[in-house]
């Protein structure tokens, strides 16, 4: 069901098989955000798919591709959805009756089902279990971070607080953003009854490891105390070639990350410092 208060917006690069299979799933509008593939994605979509809007980036811009995606959106709401992702029937008009019924919510994460087997996904179990509880005027437990294909924004908020940086990438990027969003005000939530689908391609697990730390690292560069930034460090060093290899990946980027650093507000910090002890 299309619901005139979300816009759907995909970031991708050279997965056209994966956007053939869930572009037919997304309700309207969609924006396809291409970041520069060479196997024919933004021409493929065009023909097959006339009411996708496409942008071409021209290169990979990595996450801030989606800020390209909300600042064209012409709804209140932007769901968001990679290649291999899309949204239950239903779910966005949920999200949508959720953030119009609770005015400082900027971001929903919903429930992620991952693979033919559905099973939860580990962050969305571990956002629906929040230390943080539930706050009176959000539909759900606090968070301070999401999944990015599992998440639902307020146009106005996400815009507010810059969008997806370019200091860090696309592996671990909605942790800035999401602390950026709580020092504005603004409330994340997690909604159980909100779901998303993920069906990731299998393998490339180190590559993944490598961004990871990679954006760790310079996400508490960004905003978190120096403590946080030599633990992440430190845990980089001990995790082996791919830590490693994340540590160097991230080299290239701190004299971005220093000069755009300051940390948060000390209500903030100390609920981040609480989620990262209930993960432990």
């Amino acid at each position: 069901m299309n619901d005139p208060r979300v816009t759907v917006v995909v970031a991708c690069k050279d997965r056209l098989r994966a956007l053939a299979r869930t572009l037919p799933l997304h309700p309207s509008p969609v924006i396809l955000v291409d970041n520069g593939s060479t196997d024919g994605t933004a021409g493929f979509v065009r023909r097959h798919f006339p009411d996708v809007h496409v942008v071409e980036a021209g290169r990979d811009l990595g996450a801030p591709a989606r800020n390209l995606g909300v600042r064209l959106a012409e709804t209140p709401y932007v769901a968001f959805a990679d290649d291999d992702s899309w949204w239950a029937p239903g779910a966005l008009e949920r999200a949508a009756d959720a953030l119009d019924a609770h005015p400082r919510l900027a971001v929903l994460g919903a429930r992620v089902l991952v693979g033919p087997e559905e099973r939860p996904d580990a962050a969305s179990e571990a956002m629906r279990d929040s230390p943080l509880g539930v706050e009176p005027d959000l539909p759900g437990p606090s968070v301070l971070g999401f999944l990015a294909f599992g998440a639902v924004v307020r146009k106005e908020a996400f815009l507010e607080a810059g969008g997806f940086d370019d200091v860090t990438f696309s592996f671990g990027e909605e942790e800035r953003l999401a602390v950026d969003l709580a020092a504005k005000g603004w409330g994340l939530a997690y909604v159980d009854e909100v779901v998303a689908h993920h069906q990731p391609r299998p393998g490339g697990s180190r590559d993944r490891q490598v961004l990871a730390t990679c954006d760790a690292v310079l996400t508490a560069v960004l905003r978190r105390p120096w403590r946080v930034v030599a633990r992440r460090s430190l845990d980089a060093l001990r995790a082996g070639p791919a830590g490693w290899e994340g540590l160097r990946a991230a080299a290239p980027r701190l004299s971005r990350a220093l000069a755009e650093r300051r940390e948060l507000p000390a209500e903030v910090e100390r609920a981040r410092q609480r989620l990262e002890r209930h993960d432990c």
